[in-house]
């Protein structure tokens, strides 16, 4: 059985049980989402097979076409029009969220830069090259994750850990921002945060929009340009991703709803793809290493609180803004709903410039990880 072969398998397998009205079925994408099941299924196949899929080409095609493909996708996905009904209180409160995911890993290295967290586990055991794909991940999901995942070349044991810790991290904390925005008029009383307005309301895209197989041929189109252009990937990856925020934002009747899908699409089969490297007998976890990932993530939200105070700000924005982060486009508006469900399409668009922006936040924890510890 070819990777080719696995890797579609897997996809289709993946997208339609995902779509597929089963509680039971259900049930096991609460606890294991797409994404990772996407990775994992091929694993298993090239192990039963007793294979070895991780030096194949279609790593090369991944790299060079899918995982930029996904990228210029997902960009021009965003709108700044929507953007602007938010407000810059909200949207300031969310960078100031991301800014902090992206560089808290480098302030607790450098203060505990002799401790066994960091000098073993962090420097010598290349754990901190788990550290950029997590920051992709909670500030821009998955396609940012990837991408990252290749720049900072992390090892295949320690990308494991991080999707399987990152998975258990965010379900436990999904459930704990649905209670918090639930606490959000005791928290704005005991802030004394006065700001209680309600944001703009954001339109929806009416009327008719371009072809889908328009907007593909665009998209693959600009993809095979700039692999014959450019050889350097990061440079790619910052050239696509202009180019997918000029179409979405000065293309008329662009088809938002389309890309958003493709890029959702191309995001299972780049991890299918990934998961053909991936060695079960390499698997391991460091509890200190987990540790660090909940303090990381409590950090995060009390900074959340301390700029929602500094701007007078609903706290209700605080765990809408977190999961915009850290949950996405699925998670963000149903937490959401459970305080105003008139805001939900403004946790969709935050959660739209969270999967536009990770990658290059992640790219700021790289440079100063670089830069400071290593």
């Amino acid at each position: 059985m070819t990777p080719w072969i696995i890797s579609l398998f897997t996809v289709l397998a993946v997208f339609y049980l995902d779509k597929w009205e089963n509680k039971h079925i259900k049930s096991l994408f609460d606890w294991i989402p797409a994404i990772l099941l996407a990775y994992l299924i091929p694993a298993v196949i090239s192990s039963l097979l007793g294979e070895d899929f991780s030096q194949t080409n279609i790593h090369t095609y991944s790299k060079n076409y899918f995982i930029p493909f996904a990228i210029i996708a997902v960009m021009s996905s965003l709108s700044i029009t929507q953007l602007k009904a938010i407000g810059w209180k909200p949207i300031l409160l969310f960078v100031s969220g991301s800014f902090w995911i992206a560089v808290f890993p480098v302030i607790l290295a450098f203060i505990f830069l002799d401790t066994n967290l960091i000098s073993e586990v962090f420097i010598k055991q290349d754990y901190w090259k788990g550290v950029p794909p997590i920051v992709g991940s909670w500030i821009g999901g998955s396609t940012s994750q990837l991408v990252l995942k290749e720049l900072v070349e992390c090892p295949e044991n320690i990308f494991l850990t991080v999707l399987v810790l990152d998975n258990i991290l965010v379900n436990i904390w999904t459930i704990l921002m649905f209670q918090g925005i639930k606490k959000s008029a005791f928290l704005n009383k005991k802030l004394k945060i006065t700001n209680l307005t309600m944001p703009e309301s954001i339109e929806q895209q009416k009327g008719k929009t371009l072809l889908p197989i328009l907007c593909f041929i665009i998209l693959f189109g600009c993809v095979l340009v700039t692999n014959f252009l450019v050889d350097s990937f990061i440079a790619k990856i910052i050239i696509l991703s202009i180019l997918g925020l000029v179409f979405s934002n000065f293309i008329k009747h662009w088809n938002f709803k389309f890309v958003l899908k493709l890029g959702g699409i191309l995001i299972l089969i780049v991890m299918a793809i990934l998961g053909l490297k991936l060695k079960f007998s390499l698997i391991q976890f460091d509890l200190s290493f987990l540790g660090f990932l909940i303090v990381w993530l409590v950090s995060h939200f009390v900074i959340l609180l301390l700029v929602a105070k500094l701007l007078n700000i609903n706290t209700a924005w605080v765990p809408i803004a977190s999961m915009a982060n850290v949950g996405g486009i699925a998670t963000a508006p149903a937490v959401t709903a459970a305080y105003e469900k008139k805001w939900m399409p403004h946790a969709i668009i935050l959660a739209i410039l969270s999967m536009a922006s990770g990658t290059f936040w992640g790219v700021l924890t790289i440079f100063l990880f670089k830069f400071v510890i290593i």
